[in-house]
């Protein structure tokens, strides 16, 4: 299926900022540009986020002695005595950028949809914080979520758990963990799950589909330590063996992204190791399109997705 008219429409405009001279890709910018530029580029793809009871910020200590920055969000104000479901949201960007504000439209959204509580993490990032740093502080944050849940009005025994791009990797592989508490599902949004090699829609979508493939090996060199941690289940989940305690998963793919082809292997991975899976491919769209509500209307229509599946997981 062709391209969405109206994303083909944002690329173009990306396109002619490059060819004039006043946009670079983000392979040839510093991390420091490059987070700036996604923080400011995440304010024009999206609509604006639901406006909410409770907005709060958060510290959340790791095991090496630092603590993360957080945002916890809720419709509803908190109360010990009445307990609410939570996701625990991680932010893409390739390790190397996004952050608590390029995620904050979506967090919101998803809090107000599913009527849950959202704490997003500020995981630390690349190429100061290596290989395997964010997926020990995913796990971290998973930890002190489990412990603190009584503290924060949160339901430890209804969490889930879901990120987006990158994100989306440390959510699986979080999830992937013997957990005493484990995640009742989990929402894999166009996630990395193979880094140690090309495919067919890295090929065909590298280039001028927004996540470009110099941008995706510029992403992983900065995050790996050396070229062999791409073949470690950490940085590629999908060469992972999977545990028979995987939970239930959401995967949600764009058709015209060039992680494509590894999100539906990893689809049939899991159904192969006998975990229930959904999967969603929304044709035309490209990476990043969840972020993109001032675009597509898709974008919210992912959104609402995932939260029913989200109300229907925290009832049951």
């Amino acid at each position: 299926m062709s391209l969405n008219p109206d994303i083909a429409a944002f690329l173009e405009l990306v396109g002619n900022g490059r060819a004039s001279g006043k946009r670079v890709p983000m392979h040839r910018m510093s991390p420091a540009e490059a987070r700036e530029q996604f923080d400011q580029s995440s304010l024009l793809m999206d609509a604006g986020g639901e406006a909410l009871e409770v907005v709060q910020a958060l510290r959340i200590p790791t095991r090496d002695g630092a603590h993360l920055s957080a945002r916890l969000y809720s419709n509803a104000l908190l109360d010990a005595g009445l307990a609410r479901p939570a996701l625990l949201y991680f932010h893409g960007g390739g390790y190397v950028v996004g952050s608590l504000d390029s995620h904050d439209s979506l967090c919101r959204n998803l809090a107000a949809m599913a009527d849950c509580v959202v704490v997003s993490v500020a995981y630390r990032l690349a190429p100061e914080f290596r290989f395997p740093t964010a997926a020990d502080d995913a796990l971290n944050a998973w930890a002190w979520l489990v412990a603190e849940s009584g503290r924060l009005g949160i339901d430890a025994r209804r969490l889930a758990v879901a990120g987006d791009s990158v994100g989306g990797s440390l959510a699986t592989v979080l999830a992937a963990q013997p957990l005493d508490t484990p995640p009742l599902l989990q929402v894999l949004i166009y996630p990395v799950t193979d880094a140690s090699r090309s495919t067919a829609s890295i090929a065909r979508y590298g280039e001028g589909h927004l996540l470009e493939k110099d941008s995706l090996s510029w992403f992983y060199e900065h995050y790996q330590r050396a070229a062999d941690d791409r073949h470690d289940p950490r940085f590629s989940p999908l060469l992972a063996d999977i545990p028979a305690h995987m939970p239930p998963t959401l995967l949600v793919l764009a058709e015209c992204d060039p992680l494509h082809d590894e999100g539906m292997a990893y689809a049939e991975r899991l159904q192969q190791a006998g975990v229930a899976v959904e999967l969603k491919v929304y044709a035309g769209m490209t990476h990043d399109f969840i972020r993109m509500g001032a675009i597509v209307d898709d974008a919210e229509e992912a959104q609402q997705h995932i939260a029913q599946r989200l109300v229907a997981v925290f009832a049951g």
